[in-house]
């Protein structure tokens, strides 16, 4: 019997982003061109703050003594903005007069708490370094791609692993971004003044966006040269656009940076009901989610009422995200959708993802093309459009020793497919392996031979979406293989 058919649905709330959760601080940005800062103590610990406010642009008033080595360096050379002035003794009272930050390397508590008791007094935010006890506020990890600036906080309570946030931040940021940001601020103003609201401007931020993460510097005289041929796109071109993107097989944090973007830039996203819910939090809060869902045995939307809404929705100016569980070109049918978008005159793209085999290879630990074990690796197809055994597929050559072979949508086939391999002169004792839910938190697996493969299937169930896979390269599973969930094995009795 064939599942019939539904209609694409919009999702709410459930599939929505939640609202904001409880902050320990709120995270703010100060300003502090031109501005008085008091900085009490000479200490390295101390220098490292004042070099920080000073880049901010902030007047530092340092009251100490004596500098160590490294703070009386910092003051020799100056400041790349702001400016050092150095009075050779301690702080004390009139030193608050036109401040705007208070910050002290304190010897002990009790000057710690004279000087933030003064602070407080005359309402000024206080920090006293490695003392949280009187701090307003506290100076967090900083990724500096100014007038980028990303500030990253632990409350205090993890410093160590606020830098590590850091360090991962900035592999992602690209050292080109400054100048890219810095051109943005120079045609801001022009860009409010051509284009209108809405789609165009979007449009042009978004194409801005992607040239700022090529990691290609900003080219000289670029305010008349990339910016305005961007204008000139984003003013006349009024199609939308479709993009095809792969959520990978579960695990949202398989999506690749461009997939991110994507999601992040879309207007629609029509998505399959394998898509997990935390790769749709990731995309644009103000985006509608149509939910099409398409899944072997049950209720689907019909593939031509997928494409119909892709070319409205693209017609009317939207940027649709065709969102795909695993690959989009690999069993997604994407060929037939680019087909019909180009038959309409729309464009599009394709973002790929992770497919399902190479999750499951990566979550198992082993090699598809182990070349001890395998020359070739084939992904194919469990059946035919018919919903039976596909008959043009070359199983002789499936039936190849020295081939890895992945078989996807293949589940209520298993015991077909592993009959057809053995007559075609496979042995029966092929390892083989079955995952069902690859990278989501409901999977299972089991590992046995091609003749145990059917009841192996079987125990795994068809509630989720289940891999096959038969080749040598499977010989050493075992239980103890990589993953959340122990293996299921299957052994005769007598």
């Amino acid at each position: 019997m064939r599942p019939t058919s539904r209609k694409p649905v919009e999702v709410e709330a459930a599939r929505r982003p939640a609202r904001v959760g409880a902050l320990a601080s709120l995270p703010l940005f100060f300003p502090l061109e031109g501005r008085k800062v008091l900085l009490a103590g000479g200490t390295e610990a101390a220098a490292w703050k004042a070099e920080l406010l000073a880049a901010a642009g902030a007047n530092v008033h340092v009251f100490a003594p004596d500098l160590s080595p490294v703070f009386a360096d910092f003051i020799g050379r100056g400041s790349v903005r702001g400016s050092f002035v150095h009075h050779a003794t301690t702080w004390n009272a009139g030193a608050f007069v036109g401040t705007m930050l208070a910050i002290a390397d304190a010897e002990d508590d009790e000057e710690a708490e004279a000087f933030a008791v003064v602070a407080r007094k005359l309402g000024i935010p206080v920090n006293v370094i490695d003392k949280p006890g009187w701090c307003d506020f506290q100076f967090g990890s900083i990724v500096n791609r100014s007038p980028v600036v990303i500030g990253i906080s632990t409350n205090g309570v993890a410093p160590i692993l606020g830098q590590a946030i850091r360090r991962r931040i900035e592999t992602l940021l690209p050292e080109s971004l400054q100048g890219w940001a810095e051109l943005a601020g120079r045609v801001r103003s022009r860009v409010m003044s051509v284009l209108s609201a809405g789609q165009p401007r979007r449009r042009f931020w978004e194409r801005f966006t992607d040239l700022a993460f090529s990691g290609e510097t900003a080219p000289e005289h670029a305010e008349t040269g990339i910016a305005g041929e961007l204008l000139t796109e984003a003013g006349a071109d009024t199609a939308g656009h479709v993009t095809l993107v792969g959520a990978g097989p579960g695990d949202a944090e398989y999506l690749t940076l461009k997939a991110v973007r994507a999601l992040q830039s879309a207007d629609v996203i029509l998505f399959d009901d394998l898509v997990d819910d935390a790769v749709l939090e990731l995309a644009r809060r103000e985006a509608k989610r149509m939910l099409v869902g398409k899944r072997g045995g049950r209720e689907s939307c019909r593939q031509e009422d997928i494409n119909d809404m892709m070319v409205s929705l693209a017609r009317g100016g939207k940027h649709v995200v065709r969102l795909k569980s695993g690959d989009p070109m690999i069993f997604g049918r994407a060929g037939e959708e680019l087909d019909r978008l180009a038959r309409e005159g729309i464009s599009a793209s394709v973002v790929p993802g992770i497919t399902a085999a190479s999750a499951m290879a990566a979550r198992l630990g082993i090699s598809l093309t182990h070349r001890d074990q395998a020359q070739s690796v084939r992904f194919v197809t469990g059946h035919s459009r018919h919903g039976d055994l596909p008959e043009t597929m070359d199983w002789k050559g499936l039936a190849d020793e020295a081939t890895t072979t992945v078989f996807y949508m293949g589940a209520r086939m298993a015991g077909r497919i592993a009959e057809r391999l053995t007559r075609e002169g496979l042995s029966s004792a092929t390892p083989a392996v079955a995952v069902s839910g690859i990278a989501t938190p409901d999977e299972r697996r089991w590992s046995g031979s091609l003749s145990e493969l059917a009841d192996g299937v079987a125990a795994l169930g068809l509630d989720r979406p289940v891999l096959i896979a038969v080749g040598k390269v499977f010989v050493k599973q075992s239980l103890e293989a990589p993953g959340p969930e122990p293996l299921l094995r299957l052994r005769a009795t007598g």
